[in-house]
């Protein structure tokens, strides 16, 4: 894998280095030692998947609160998305700071979140899947989130449509 460092300290693009032949590819997505070697959190509890029919849904900004904080890496399976995070750590010289990047199922990005970061996406094209490799197992009383449009932030989302949950449009300003 190809490790690319974002703007925000500790998150990364990934790149898978597929292994291509006339039955298609093989590919690694987690290599406990890749990730150790770039001082990125390699535990593996819980993988996730999320599938979302329609073009323009968003999810997030999601966190988990310490001490389950956890850490991810984010790939699309299917479809196309725009995958967000925002740097939430008060002693960040990034603090409040967003990232995004397009990942799809054909341009073999993942995006690794690293603890203490709010997480969301929009689907950039219908019956869109995403899978996540996740460092803490989910656990609902620590579960968290930030406002998908809060100007503390600024995020610039792609897709003026939105569909979301009632959860996440409720989520109030981030006040750290």
């Amino acid at each position: 894998m190809k490790f690319t460092e974002t703007p925000l300290k500790g998150a990364y693009v990934l790149e898978m280095e597929p292994h291509r032949d006339e039955r298609g590819y093989f590919a690694r997505t987690w290599c406990r030692e890749e990730l150790e070697a770039h001082g990125l959190n390699s535990r593996l509890e819980q993988c996730s998947t999320s599938f979302n029919i329609r073009r323009g849904t968003l999810r997030g900004m999601h966190y988990q609160a310490e001490p389950y904080a956890e850490a991810k890496l984010v790939r699309c399976t299917r479809g196309a998305l725009y995958d967000v995070i925002v740097d939430l750590r008060a002693d960040s010289p990034t603090f409040k700071k967003w990232f995004a990047v397009e990942l799809t199922a054909s341009n073999l990005l993942m995006l690794y979140v690293p603890e203490g970061f709010a997480h969301g996406f929009q689907t950039l094209a219908d019956e869109t899947e995403v899978s996540y490799q996740i460092s803490e197992v989910y656990r609902p009383e620590y579960a968290r989130g930030v406002r998908w449009n809060d100007p503390a932030f600024e995020i610039r989302w792609p897709v003026e449509e939105r569909l979301m949950s009632e959860r996440d449009r409720s989520f109030q300003d981030f006040t750290g």
